[in-house]
């Protein structure tokens, strides 16, 4: 379930698209010669299992990647019981639905630290996710289950947290955003050794297969002393975009990267170029 080369996309239906549906979507994503989306549950998962199918037949006919983001609302790590079973159902409904997509990736967000330490958080988030990953299986969903690096101090999704929940589990692999690593480390990490360092690690702690199967996401970016703030275009923000598209060519990875940046399409024609240069 990798896919071979590097895909480039965005993150939902591109601003361009004049009908605003996923399979227009797709379309003008082929006809920008772009070759990916994410599909966006992050306010909810607007997509039927119909239209599901619908989509999954025009990806394919175009040769479109597609990737899944479950919605934002997700807390692993809360103090409630139903929050965090609810949260679990969605992570697991987003995969059954990107599944029939014909999606190869479901993202998630961990959720917020709140009472543990990084440890702790890291054992209930990986005790959640072998589960889930459990469920899917049994389910016959096969889908890679990739939580994401975070760009807040607050939030569960170092480098380090994130390769910690995913190792040994299988269908687990972590999704790299370039961007929230960045704002994480408050601008330290910016340049292609801070970069090169990032793929390094996954591939000591993960393998080489990890790399030619990654979930990629960058965008710019602005932080502050708790990092990330909010996503901005790449010509907007200090993020040295150039420098992980350098690193991801060096290191020869596969797999699907998306622009997260408002200008979603735009960015992602750039990183497209800067990979062919």
């Amino acid at each position: 379930m990798s896919i071979r080369g590097v895909f480039v996309g965005t993150a939902g239906i591109p601003n361009s698209t004049k009908r605003k549906n996923t399979v227009e979507g797709i379309k003008r994503v082929a006809e920008l010669g772009l070759s990916a989306m994410e599909l966006e549950f992050v306010r909810g998962i607007n997509l039927s299992s119909e239209a599901a199918i619908r989509v999954r037949e025009v990806a394919k006919d175009l040769s479109v990647a597609l990737t899944a983001h479950a919605p934002y609302f997700i807390n692993l790590l809360s103090d409630r019981n139903d929050v965090r079973r609810a949260s679990a159902e969605r992570i697991v409904e987003s995969a059954k639905i990107a599944y029939i997509a014909g999606a190869r990736s479901v993202v998630f967000h961990s959720g917020y630290y709140g009472r543990y330490g990084s440890e702790e958080a890291v054992r209930v988030v990986r005790e959640t996710l072998k589960q889930v990953v459990k469920v899917l299986e049994d389910m016959n969903v096969k889908i890679w289950v990739r939580p994401e690096t975070m760009g807040g101090l607050a939030e569960v999704g170092s480098l380090e947290e994130v390769l910690s929940i995913v190792e040994g589990i299988d269908m687990a692999l972590p999704a790299v955003d370039f961007a929230h690593i960045h704002a994480r480390s408050i601008g330290r990490a910016n340049d292609l050794e801070s970069f090169r360092k990032v793929l390094e690690e996954v591939e000591k702690r993960l393998g080489s297969d990890a790399l030619k199967n990654s979930h990629i996401h960058m965008s710019g970016i602005e932080y502050g002393e708790r990092g990330e703030r909010a996503h901005l275009n790449f010509d907007e923000s200090r993020f040295n975009w150039l420098a992980a598209v350098e690193a991801v060519k060096e290191f020869k990875v596969e797999g699907v990267i998306i622009s997260e940046s408002p200008n979603l399409e735009e960015d992602a024609l750039k990183i497209l170029s800067a990979l062919r240069a």
